[in-house]
């Protein structure tokens, strides 16, 4: 990289205040500052625009990815129901050969059975204590609800304080 220091920056303009003369100099510069600006937004556009292709291509990436473990599941998920179609078909065939067995004799016992939910617990928010009832903050402070316990001397001295701030100042006349 060019390494241009103080003294080198004061040669090169010392060099075009001769050349150019001083009274083009303003408008070279200015011309000089335009392009330079001009190259450093480019330079910027295009950075961003590589950096945009480059989320793109891991966008991708990442959608095929999720798509091929999609396909995995759906692959399982077919699997399993294939197997319990086989399994339900060789449960028909054992039906239908008469040979009848029970539950009981695989050693099921109804100890170990579904359990229907309990209907009478409570559940959700209001399990925690939630009062149905209850007003928000933001309305108590609203409407001056009195929200915490204020002794009555307290009371005086808030009100006392707000009837001296509301006092009109005297005139001039």
């Amino acid at each position: 990289m060019i390494d241009l220091g103080v003294s080198k920056l004061a040669l090169i303009a010392v060099v075009a205040l001769v050349v150019i003369g001083p009274e083009r100099l303003p408008k070279v510069a200015r011309m000089a500052g335009n392009l330079l600006g001009r190259a450093q937004r480019y330079m910027a556009e295009v950075k961003s625009e590589v950096n945009r292709q480059v989320e793109l291509d891991e966008l991708k990436k990442m959608q095929e990815a999720a798509t091929s473990a999609m396909r995995d599941v759906q692959s399982s998920v077919d699997q399993a129901g294939s197997g319990l179609s086989d399994l339900g078909k060789n449960l028909s065939d054992l039906e239908s050969d008469g040979s009848k067995q029970s539950f009981e004799d695989f050693g099921y016992s109804n100890d170990y059975g579904i359990r229907e939910p309990k209907t009478n617990v409570r559940q959700g928010r209001s399990s925690w204590g939630v009062k149905k009832a209850a007003m928000p903050q933001w309305y108590k402070r609203s409407a001056g609800v009195k929200t915490r316990v204020q002794s009555g001397a307290a009371r005086v001295k808030r009100f006392r304080r707000a009837v001296i701030q509301q006092r009109t100042p005297k005139s001039f006349f």
